[in-house]
């Protein structure tokens, strides 16, 4: 209602504007025409920013910005411009300094705004009741990685609430997620559909703050994803949240922090020292001779001597050996004994 009493008032003032013109007889002269060319010139201009408003409805704050500070520092330096050099101007013809003035300030304005919209990436400004770089307060923002939306866990971290930061994720990385959702292939093209939901799931969650970061930096032009979401997390002085090795790999030469989520699992999971007793159940044989491999509740493998005659049994297994590779953590055991269903009940 507001944005509607305001366009009224301003086309209000433009037909008013265009009244005064009509009504001055300075502008006329000879040329009988010429008021009534300036009322429509009025009018017109007043319905193209009408038209501009109405029919431009996702507008840039980072642009609006740049064309506000641009025009006002550039209003400013004409204006003082014009101070230093009024001992000098031309006072004959009287019409020559005016046009003079007005050339100053279109080049003044102009070059403020170019170099304002070229730059506006790199300025912070803060405005009373107007936050224009929020990613820059409190806590890092996290970029998402392509292969972590995928994965889908990053939706059940951040429900734990455990993450209070501010989540970003790139345009250029939802644009790679639709290609794969539109792949011909049909595992390409579920992991593509299964993204587009783990980020459906984060924007629908009101205690999520996360951004779409739709804005193309300098530096991005002629890159891959991957070094784009670098650059991005360096420029917004963040994090890369990825499961992708070489990611991770590329991030670190770049000084730029990141957080695997498959190390994070690694290190959740329980730390078992040699000598502990654990229950498994045994699912198949292993490798060597007399081996069976079972599994733990949150997928580490263990591997128990003595436990090939145990398949799809209960067993209690004293640790012997802990192994971390990069595809997670081994267990190693001895047989002890076959843990029967009164004593796993008990």
């Amino acid at each position: 209602m507001a944005l509607i009493i305001l366009r009224c008032i301003f086309a209000m003032f433009a037909i008013t504007l265009g009244f005064q013109l009509l009504q001055t007889d300075a502008l006329a002269g000879e040329r009988a025409w010429l008021p009534w060319l300036g009322f429509l010139g009025v009018l017109l201009v007043a319905g193209g920013v009408l038209a501009a408003d109405v029919f431009v409805r996702q507008k840039q704050l980072g642009t609006i910005t740049a064309f506000y500070f641009g025009l006002t520092i550039g209003l400013f330096l004409t204006y003082v411009l014009q101070v230093a050099l009024t001992p000098i101007l031309p006072t004959e013809p009287e019409w020559l300094a005016d046009w003079l003035l007005l050339a100053m300030a279109t080049v003044v304005c102009y070059s403020c705004v170019s170099v304002l919209l070229q730059t506006k990436d790199d300025f912070r400004f803060i405005i009373p009741y107007v936050e224009f770089a929020k990613e820059i307060k409190g806590l890092k923002p996290y970029v998402l990685d392509t292969s972590v939306v995928i994965d889908g866990r990053i939706a059940d971290v951040v429900e734990t609430r455990v993450i209070d930061n501010q989540l970003i994720m790139p345009q250029f990385v939802i644009a790679e997620l639709q290609a794969i959702a539109d792949s011909s292939d049909r595992l390409r093209r579920s992991r593509g559909r299964r993204g587009l939901d783990i980020l459906n799931r984060l924007r629908s969650d009101p205690h999520v703050d996360m951004q779409v970061y739709d804005r193309e930096l300098p530096q991005f032009a002629g890159q891959t994803v991957d070094q784009k979401l670098v650059l991005l997390a360096k420029h917004l002085e963040g994090k890369v949240v990825t499961n992708d090795y070489n990611l991770n790999k590329v991030a670190k030469l770049h000084n730029v922090g990141v957080i695997n989520l498959n190390e994070l699992s690694n290190s959740l999971k329980p730390v078992f020292l040699p000598g502990e007793s654990l229950e498994v159940r045994i699912i198949k044989n292993g490798e060597e001779p007399g081996q069976g491999v079972g599994y733990l509740e949150d997928g580490t493998m263990v591997v128990i001597e003595g436990g090939r005659d145990f398949v799809n049994r209960t067993v209690l297994a004293a640790v012997t050996s802990v192994l971390q590779t990069s595809a997670g953590r081994m267990v190693f055991g001895k047989f002890e004994n076959e843990v029967t269903s009164k004593s796993s009940r008990s």
